[in-house]
């Protein structure tokens, strides 16, 4: 065989007419091999053989055209390549089942009479039931011939000699492995033998030197031991003279001892009495004050977890006073940081009031789009209620026409022509429907652009409201701090101090400004001031010299807050706004410029640079 698929040994009954023999050893071999008429292709092979008896021999080769007719025959459901698989699991289910006493499955050969030599025999693998046996399959096996059997032998032949040869390999192997074993052992016993004797001897002989050496201690023993017997009979003799004679004065001494200490004794009872009555009184207080003890136990543990959890707390606070402390040095940086990005807001401020004028002109024009906006919104409304009176109109058309239909079919071929008049105009009308219903869905999505537009235009219109109001804010809160500014000054200096050094030195700022300090400016920190009413382009700015008793500084107008009712600013911005620069106050003019102008100084503090106070 080319290729061995399956080679077990089982148990297979062999029926013939007049017995039934069962064969406990048969060895079946399933494999493929090369076949010789076609390239490439495989036979199937099956083979029973007995190891008992060799001359029990049957060969089946099943090629892939036998195997089609062998289908047909026995109604095989498998093809050629998943037979063997197939073929080998019912014989394992038949070798599994064969040590039972009614088995599932098994195996039955029914050889043909011996008279009529070479004929097949059937190879059943049956199912047996209480009803009925079943053949799964039946294979022709044809018996070995002369040459097979001869064929057979020599291959058994050959195989026992090979495993002979192997067999007798291993066991000259294993002898020479023995033999060198049983040297070594007998070398080692003979080693192990002549270090057993001379470790008698060396045993004999110290054992005869011990006890020599122990008879001779045994003899010098019992000399020591008798003269040592006779000197301790005399001492005790002696002792015992000694003994009696300190016995009697010791008994006279203890007589008068037992007297004394029976007194003793009464005393001693009486204090038992006494320590016991102490003893109950002192268990009573070590009671109290082990609970005592306990309590402050208790209390000292307690106590160690607080100190635990203060002394956490206290590493907590001193990183935390190390953040603190970090955090403070960031924040004097960024005050100076935004003390720089101050004087940068004074001049955005500037361009924010530019860009108010803008927002002012583009809102205006946004309201008048959106009022365009929403004409066009309600006219697209308008329009949108027609198109869907039009739709319902034409699905009314649509119904009585399809009842004409149904009516029409029923009449004669004049009607048929008058009915394909009216399918025409179906047709156009429901072109039309689909015409009004594509501009519909343009003018939905035209709404819809424009509703964006417009949700957009309304959240550019309340963004512009906001900034305005917060520019608004700021302004009248500048105007407050400029307000309550020149009255501290006029407060400190009455117009009587005056004098006319004074006023030449205000003479020389009369066209200088106040320029602030630089402050971060927080819309959502200033608070939200009623605007005052800003001084009027027409006001004149100068005054003379003669009315010393007016006031040096802003114009009275800059300090009313609310007396015409209105406010100064209007829904646009500032109504009445000088075109002075954002930051600056306009100073009154109080005589001729002469020489060069001294350097900005405020106002309202002679001699110190302008600062507003921090918010």
């Amino acid at each position: 065989m080319a290729e061995e698929l399956f080679c077990q040994s089982a148990a297979v009954l062999v029926k013939c007419k007049d017995c039934e023999d069962r064969r406990e050893n048969v060895r079946l071999t399933v494999g493929w091999q090369c076949s010789s008429n076609a390239v490439h292709k495989k036979d199937l092979t099956v083979r029973l053989t007995d190891d008992t008896d060799p001359f029990f021999l049957y060969n089946l080769t099943i090629s892939e055209d036998d195997f089609q007719s062998l289908k047909n025959q026995q109604g095989l459901l498998v093809e050629f390549s998943a037979f063997p698989q197939r073929f080998i699991e019912l014989l394992d289910q038949c070798i599994q089942e064969q040590s039972k006493d009614v088995p599932r499955f098994m195996l039955q050969l029914i050889p043909q009479s011996p008279a009529l030599d070479h004929m097949p025999a059937s190879l059943n693998i049956i199912e047996t039931n209480p009803f009925k046996h079943l053949t799964h399959l039946s294979l022709k096996l044809l018996p070995g011939n002369d040459n097979e059997i001869k064929k057979y032998l020599a291959v058994c032949l050959q195989n026992v000699k090979m495993e002979n040869s192997s067999l007798q390999e291993r066991l000259r192997r294993t002898e020479e492995d023995l033999t060198k074993r049983l040297s070594i052992t007998q070398q080692t016993l003979a080693e192990k033998s002549k270090e057993l004797d001379r470790l008698r001897n060396e045993w004999t002989t110290h054992t005869n030197f011990i006890a020599n050496k122990h008879s001779q201690e045994v003899t010098t023993e019992r000399e020591k031991a008798l003269q040592a017997q006779t000197h301790y009979q005399q001492q005790w003799e002696q002792q015992k003279k000694e003994t009696e004679a300190a016995h009697s004065q010791t008994v006279q001494h203890l007589e008068r001892r037992i007297a004394e200490i029976e007194t003793i004794n009464k005393d001693l009872i009486e204090r038992k009495y006494k320590s016991e009555s102490t003893i109950r009184e002192t268990k009573s207080k070590l009671c109290v004050v082990e609970e005592e003890c306990q309590r402050s136990k208790q209390e000292i543990s307690s106590l160690r977890r607080e100190n635990t959890t203060l002394d956490a707390e206290c590493h907590e606070k001193e990183k935390l006073l190390n953040q603190l402390r970090t955090r403070t040095a960031v924040l004097e940086q960024e005050v100076k940081d935004k003390e720089q990005v101050v004087t940068k807001t004074t001049e955005i401020f500037e361009s924010i009031q530019e860009h108010k004028k803008n927002l002012e002109e583009s809102m205006e024009q946004k309201q008048l789009q959106m009022g365009k906006l929403e004409a066009t919104v309600k006219s697209l409304s308008e329009e949108l209620l027609k198109a869907n009176e039009i739709i319902k109109k034409l699905q009314g058309d649509m119904k009585k026409l399809m009842e004409k239909i149904k009516l029409k079919n029923t009449v004669t071929m004049q009607q048929e022509k008058l009915l394909g008049e009216k399918t025409q105009m179906l047709q156009k009308e429901q072109q039309e429907l689909a015409e009004v219903q594509q501009a519909l869905r343009h003018k939905e999505e035209e709404v819809h652009k424009l509703q964006e537009k417009f949700d957009a235009t309304v959240e550019k219109l309340e963004e512009s409201k906001q900034l305005l109001k917060t520019n608004e804010n700021v302004i009248s809160w500048l105007n407050k701090q400029l307000n309550e500014n020149k009255l501290a000054a006029l407060q400190e200096t009455p117009p009587s101090s005056i004098s006319s050094g004074n006023l030449s030195r205000l003479g020389g700022v009369q066209n200088s400004q106040v320029h602030f300090s630089p402050l971060q400016l927080n819309p959502s920190s200033i608070p939200v001031l009623e605007p005052t009413s800003a001084p009027s382009s027409s006001t004149p700015t100068g005054t003379s010299l003669s009315s010393k008793s007016e006031p040096i500084g802003l114009d009275q107008k800059y300090l009313q807050k609310r007396e015409c009712g209105k406010p100064g600013l209007s829904r646009g911005g500032l109504s009445q706004k000088p075109s002075y620069p954002i930051g600056t106050v306009p100073t009154r003019p109080l005589g001729p410029k002469q020489g060069n102008p001294p350097p900005a100084t405020s106002a309202y503090f002679p001699g110190q640079q302008p600062r507003l106070p921090a918010s």
